[in-house]
């Protein structure tokens, strides 16, 4: 089906992107059931395709940090085009959506005429991008100098103005045809497009003829309007779906390094932090060495600095990661682009990298230390739960030690009681012996109470040590048990 970014003769294409169906029935009781996920990952693919663009072609692009900003909010924006009243939510479900949109005078109520171009919506996890394309302005061919790209819009200046979410890269691409038989030549025509200042320029692609398919020109500089400019120049012939590719690239190319340098702002940011940390845990370090300073003491100041480390892992984490992902997409769309130097001028690729590894490194240095500095929190840690252990052994063992005095000090004293207890309970034993004499004596028994009561002490006393002897036995025969 051919692409809508240009102007196409009836098409009875929808207005907006429909999304495939999956096999028919009949095809499908072939194979055993679909894993759930299987039509998903594999149109995946073919996710996010990139547009037909037929030159000379306008191509606007926009992103927008998309925190905050609900897909409803989105939709009601995209309703709000001449043309869209129809667009649903159900419609933005797959993170990418093409809109048709009609010429100026279709929105006056003029007689209908073929589209005018295209809006390509697609939502990320941190930015949303709008990319239009539409017939590039006769007036800002490859002959001008400094054209006014923005006279002619085929939308609203109010509908951009109004996009919702906060605008982190925006570019206006200008994509014309031009012989590359001589590089050096188009490239001078497109620094006078530029207005003769210093631009960056890169031959791309391989062709049996060594020309490359393309000249991408720019200066990376944000104008007075906010938008940067690039310009594609394309010899005649270069096919719609080439043109999408080449655009596609460059524009990614652009919002992955821009995604990618948000994370050296806290980098910077996070120096200080991370700097003061460090000369916290290593005085805490030196005073556990030296032993002068309680554990208690210690322990408090290892936590505070590993709270703040922790806190700095869990708000700053995730951007780090960011950045070394979207680094690595922008390596990939430089070696897409397959560039070639033209003499005289940097390619694309050469500044840029430059100009962003400085800012990754510092990034990644940052990302590095902050793991380095939780691996000492955790190593200091672990020394100081040492050193509280043994002091808790020992702590221990001096405890034990006092228990086993204790307990030796209590047995001397049992035993002790444990006399005395013999002797009490024989004089008792005695006394009623010492009666009962007395009262044999006073029924008539010739018996002398006080020496017999003296003589049976020693077997008395003999008796209840043996008696004591036995009840030790048992108790140590039930311990035993």
């Amino acid at each position: 089906m051919p692409d809508p970014a240009m102007p196409e003769p009836a098409d009875p294409t929808p207005a907006f992107t429909i999304r495939s169906a999956s096999p028919p029935a009949a095809l499908r009781a072939l194979l055993p059931p679909d894993d759930g996920l299987r039509i998903l990952l594999h149109n995946e693919v073919h996710a996010r395709p990139s547009a037909r663009i037929r030159l000379p072609a306008l191509v606007v692009f926009v992103a927008l940090l998309n925190e905050g900003v609900t897909r409803e909010q989105e939709c009601a924006h995209l309703r709000a085009l001449p043309g869209q009243d129809g667009l649903t939510l159900a419609d933005l479900d797959d993170n990418f959506l093409r809109l048709r949109l009609g010429s100026p005078a279709d929105a006056a109520g003029g007689a209908a005429s073929p589209p005018a171009g295209t809006l390509k919506w697609e939502r990320h996890s941190e930015f949303t991008r709008y990319v239009l394309v539409q017939p590039l302005p006769e007036h800002a061919g490859l002959g001008a100098e400094l054209p006014d790209l923005l006279d002619g819009l085929i939308v609203p200046p109010a509908w951009l103005q109004g996009l919702p979410g906060r605008t982190v890269a925006a570019v206006l691409m200008a994509m014309v045809h031009h012989e590359l038989d001589d590089p050096q030549a188009a490239l001078a025509l497109g620094q006078r497009w530029f207005g003769g200042r210093t631009v960056v320029a890169s031959l791309m692609g391989n062709s049996p003829s060594g020309r490359g398919h393309s000249i991408a020109v720019t200066n990376f500089r944000i104008r007075d309007d906010g938008f940067e400019r690039m310009l594609v120049i394309a010899p005649p012939g270069t096919s719609e779906t080439r043109a999408g590719r080449i655009s596609q690239r460059l524009l990614e190319l652009e919002i992955y390094r821009l995604m990618a340098l948000r994370g050296l702002p806290v980098a910077k940011a996070l120096a200080p932090v991370l700097a003061r940390a460090e000369a916290d845990l290593a005085e805490t370090t030196a005073q556990l060495e030296a032993r002068e300073v309680s554990e208690t003491d210690l322990l408090d100041r290892l936590i505070h600095v590993a709270a703040r480390i922790e806190r700095a892992n869990a708000e700053h984490g995730y951007r780090f990661s960011a950045t070394e992902a979207y680094h690595g997409i922008v390596r990939q769309r430089i070696a897409e682009l397959r560039e070639r130097p033209i003499p005289g001028t940097q390619t694309l690729g050469e500044f840029m990298q430059r100009r962003l590894s400085p800012a990754i490194a510092t990034v990644g240095a940052t990302a590095q230390r902050l793991a380095a500095l939780s691996q000492r929190i955790e190593r200091s840690s672990a020394l100081l739960r040492t050193r509280v252990d043994i002091a808790t052994e020992q702590q221990n063992q001096q405890l034990l030690e006092r228990l086993t005095r204790g307990q030796r000090l209590q047995l001397n004293l049992q035993s002790t009681v444990e006399g005395l207890s013999i002797a009490a309970i024989s004089y008792y034993v005695v006394s009623l012996l010492f009666y009962v004499g007395k009262a044999l004596k006073s029924a008539g028994l010739p018996l002398n109470p006080e020496l017999a009561a003296g003589a049976l002490i020693p077997l008395v006393l003999w008796s209840v040590w043996k008696a004591t002897q036995r009840i030790h036995a048992r108790l140590h025969a039930a311990d035993d048990h």
